[in-house]
């Protein structure tokens, strides 16, 4: 199978947005077991809160990973800027 989008320097912006997505769907699970571990003591629960700790480092690497190869294509830069008009005489007021 020989997809472009797996193919390193491809289709990096999608990747990004789906680790981004990724990260913060972890990092909103994270904090749910954390407090209901907090207020129930639920081992499950623990566990899932460490769990998802380790997913969001993961996911912060990939995130991390996705911008650096946006920045080396040059995908990353900013759209050049444009001049903007701005008017040398005020406005007339009516009296």
């Amino acid at each position: 199978m020989d997809l472009k989008v797996l193919k390193c320097g491809n289709c990096e912006e999608i990747k990004l947005g789906v680790h981004a997505i990724t990260l913060g769907l972890a990092a909103l699970c994270g904090l749910y077991n954390a407090a209901a571990w907090l207020s129930r003591r639920e081992q499950h629960l623990a566990l899932n809160a460490v769990m998802y700790a380790a997913l969001i480092g993961i996911e912060q690497r990939h995130v991390a990973h996705h911008i650096s190869a946006m920045r080396r294509s040059g995908s990353a830069s900013p759209p050049p800027a444009r001049p903007v008009d701005v008017p040398t005489d005020p406005p007339a007021v009516a009296a």
